[in-house]
This record gives structure tokens, sequence and C-alpha cells, in this order.
């Protein structure tokens, strides 16, 4: 059975304060009578050496009656019958009734006497006893003794007012107690809760704590220990909080870091796995007519300036690869520097159409651009004009016999966009978003006819990721259009 603090420190003052009531009703029921009657006593006594003490200072026989009045000790209010034994006459008597009272004191004398055997007591000696008074129906304590100038003396004092007395005591004890149990229990109550909210306080802030919960504060009021123990609860969840958040950035950093890693190997497998699959064919080509050269398989020059074309192009496309995956590794890497300067994006594009001239003609391709010179961008002049070349060649590879290239800008906020559109087939939306992955390739045969081996996208996605800007693809009802975004303001 599970018990709160509030009940323990409860139970605890409410069991020893049962054990201090009971140890104080014990004593007040079977000490205090007896103390009582002990000090009854003793006052009996000192009365009985009042009394000696008077006639031994007198220097005369007899005392004058008189003289005792006031002078006699007599804290318990005692009656008090001094009795000349020898000339059988009462020489004192604290008492004017010499009736019912009187008989009872010479009763007692006659008894100590017949106990006595006909001997009296000696000088300077007395007995105290408790006698039953039938004729008042009451309890007495007697002493009865001798003084030193033979005088017999008998002191009576009524126990009744003490049992009186005790029983008052004891009543009003027991109401006392059982109020002050009730009390004391009602407010240790109330005491135990100032101790044990804060408690209550400490242990719910914790229990939030443990949960990794550490908006939850303690309020301190107090200047005690649980006080203290509020502002020692208060630090640890700042300091577990600073350190778990510098705990979850370090963990996050390391699945970066592993997230990075296991990207860099999954590169280098696919890597390694595309590029045996693109040299695989020209290997093999090149091999193939080599050894059809070698075995002098033909004898007319025609064929064999075939051979040597087939392996010369092939080489070429092998170089051709070999230069790209350098180029996208180098920019995936972070190993090519951006240089970023101004210029013309109309007349790079002018040069560029210059220089694939001959394979627009050989294309039979028309080429529209409409010339809005100039369009000045921000940007790294010689990447951008990667990025467009290779829209360009997949334009032109991809473009319908006869078909039309439209080159256009569209202005977006800050930015140009750069648009190239080819007239021809669109492409399934499964693959628009595959495009610009390294070596994906839509139709493969159409790809090996020209050439294409899925990087050239991949190194314009490259470029433009390093610039920090926007490129795409999407469909139009006759054909498809590439774009990606400049800068026309100084990037920041």
């Amino acid at each position: 059975m599970k018990f709160s603090v509030r009940m323990k420190i409860t139970l605890m003052v409410v069991i020893f304060t049962t054990f201090i009531v009971a140890t104080s009703w014990i004593v007040c029921n079977y000490v205090i009578e007896r103390v009582f009657l002990n000090n009854l006593k003793a006052n009996l006594v000192t009365t009985y050496n009042s009394c000696n003490k008077l006639f031994n200072e007198s220097s005369d026989d007899y005392v004058e009656f008189d003289d005792l009045y006031g002078k006699i000790k007599n804290p318990a209010g005692a009656i008090v019958l001094i009795i000349d034994v020898e000339n059988n006459k009462i020489y004192f008597t604290s008492i004017n009734d010499n009736g019912r009272m009187m008989e009872s004191l010479n009763r007692i004398i006659n008894s100590v006497i017949e106990k006595d055997e006909g001997r009296f007591l000696d000088n300077s000696e007395y007995i105290i006893q408790r006698n039953h008074d039938d004729t008042i129906n009451s309890d007495y304590y007697d002493l009865v003794g001798k003084l030193d100038n033979g005088f017999s003396v008998i002191i009576r004092s009524p126990i009744s007012e003490v049992e009186t007395f005790v029983r008052t005591v004891k009543k009003v004890f027991n109401y006392v107690a059982a109020v002050l149990i009730v009390f004391c229990a009602v407010f240790v109550l109330f005491i135990s809760n100032i101790f044990s909210n804060p408690i209550k306080k400490l242990s719910h802030s914790a229990r939030r704590m443990a949960n990794l919960d550490f908006d939850s504060k303690v309020k301190v009021y107090a200047k005690d220990e649980i006080g203290e123990l509020g502002e020692c609860m208060n630090e640890l969840s700042s300091k577990l909080e600073n350190t778990i958040s510098q705990l979850k950035t370090a963990n996050l950093e390391l699945e970066k870091d592993i997230e990075e890693k296991r990207k860099i190997d999954d590169m280098r497998k696919e890597f390694l796995s595309h590029v045996s699959h693109e040299l695989k064919t020209p290997i093999a080509l090149i091999q193939g007519y080599a050894e059809g050269l070698k075995d002098n398989l033909f004898d007319d020059k025609e064929n064999m300036e075939y051979y040597s074309d087939v392996i010369v192009d092939e080489a070429h496309k092998m170089n051709q690869l070999v230069q790209k995956l350098l180029t996208l590794n180098e920019i995936e890497l972070g190993n090519f520097n951006i240089k970023i300067e101004r210029f013309d994006l109309a007349e790079l594009i002018k040069g560029v159409l210059n220089s694939t001239r001959i394979l627009i003609n050989e294309e039979y391709v028309k080429i529209e651009f409409e010339e809005e010179s100039p369009v000045w961008v921000w940007a790294d002049e010689f990447m951008i004009e990667e990025a467009f070349t290779n829209y360009l060649t997949n334009a032109i590879h991809y473009v319908i016999d006869g078909g039309i290239i439209r080159i256009f800008f569209k202005r977006i906020d800050n930015n140009i966009r750069l648009c190239v559109y080819n007239q021809g087939n669109n492409i399934d939306d499964e693959d628009l978003d595959k495009l610009f992955i390294k070596f994906y390739k839509t139709d493969k045969s159409r790809s090996r006819e020209y050439g294409g081996n899925g990087i050239g996208l991949s190194i314009v996605a490259a470029i433009m990721e390093a610039h920090g800007k926007k490129y795409g693809v999407y469909n139009v009802d006759d054909g498809v259009v590439f774009y990606f975004d400049l800068d026309t303001n100084m990037p920041c």
C-alpha cells in the first residue's frame, strides 16, 4: 500500500501524540492520586512537627491555648486535637463540635491503645492510617502520635476532597486528551500540506523532466531545504535541456554525415554501374573493329576507313563521357570554384548558336531566338554556357525532323528564366522528375544513336544547384520546354 508523505507525517505525529496522551492518562489515573495522598500525609507530618516544636520552644509545660492559633503550620487545613491523657483533658482542638467528631476521635485513640496492648505510643512517635467514619460516612487520614511533652495528638484530614479533585482532574484530562488528539490530527493535516504540496510540485516537475519536457519550472518561495531542492531541480532542468539540445544537434550532424556517406557510397556504386554499362558497348565495338582491321578482313580501302571511323567515333564518345563525368564530379563535390560575374546572356546564347551551326544544319532544324540584347545576369559564365549547351544539344537530338527549337526569356521578379523549347513528342509524366538523374534515359535506343549517355541534364542540375537557382522541364501542346533561372541583380 502506497502512503504519501502527507499521510506518513500525519500518522507519525498522531501516533506520537496518542502515546504522549496515553502516558499522561496512565500518570493521571495511577500516579497523581498517590502523589496527592502522599502529599496529604506529608502535610499531616508537617502539622505534627509544628505542634511538637511549639511545645519544645516553650519553657512552660503548658502553652497558652490562644497561643496555638495561627502558630501551628497546617497546610492541609486538617483538624487538630491535642489531649492531656494523664489528666484526661482536651488541651487543644480546632473544632467546636464536641459531639460525633469527638466521639470518632476518641475511638481512634482507644483503637491505637488497644492495638498497642495497653501501651500507647512513646514520645515523638506517630502513626498515619486511613479510617472510615461511619458516623458521617467519610474517609480520613488520621495521624495519631505523642508529643515530646507527653501530650497525645490527633490530626485528621479528609480524603474525599482529594479524591473529588483527582476525579475532576481525570475527567477534564480525558476530555482535553480527546480534543487534543482530534485537533492534533487536523492541525497536522494542515501543516503537512505546507510540506507535501511543494514536494508534489517537485515530483510533478521531475516526472515531466523524465519525459524530456523541460518547460516545467518549480516556483520557489521558501528559503529552506525544499526551496533549495527546487532551485537545484530548475538548474538541473536547464542543464539537461542544453545538454540534450547539444546531443540532438550532434546526433543530427552525425546522421547527416552518415547519410552523406551513404549517398556518396550509393553514388560510387551507381557511378561504377553506369560507367561500366556506358563503356561496355563502345569498348566492345572498338575491340571488334580493331580486331577486324588487324585480321585484314577487308582488302578494300572503303571498308577499312569505315572501321577506322567507327573506332574514332566510339573513342570520341568515350572521351566525351569521361570529360562530362569529371565535370559533374567536380561540381557535385564542390571542387569547382564558382566565379560570379555580370555578363550578357543573350550574347552568350548567340555565341553557342554560332558554334553549333554545323550540327544544326545537319539536323535540318529551325532555330528561333528573339534577341533581347543585352540581357545582363549574375552567374558563372562558363558554367551557364555548359548548361545552355546541354539544353540545346538535347533539344537538337529530340526535335522532330524539320521541327523548331525556340529560345526565349521570361522575367520572374528579380530572376530571368531561360527557356529552350523543342517541337516533338511529350515526355511521360512519370519521367519528368527523373530526367535530371544521372545516367537516366527515356529512350535508350535513340540515346545510343546520337551518343547520349544521360549525363548532360545531370550536369545542368548540378550547375543550377551550385548557383542555388531553379531548373526543370514541362510539357506543352506540341513539345517540351527545359528552363533554368538566373539572377538579374547582384546576389547577396
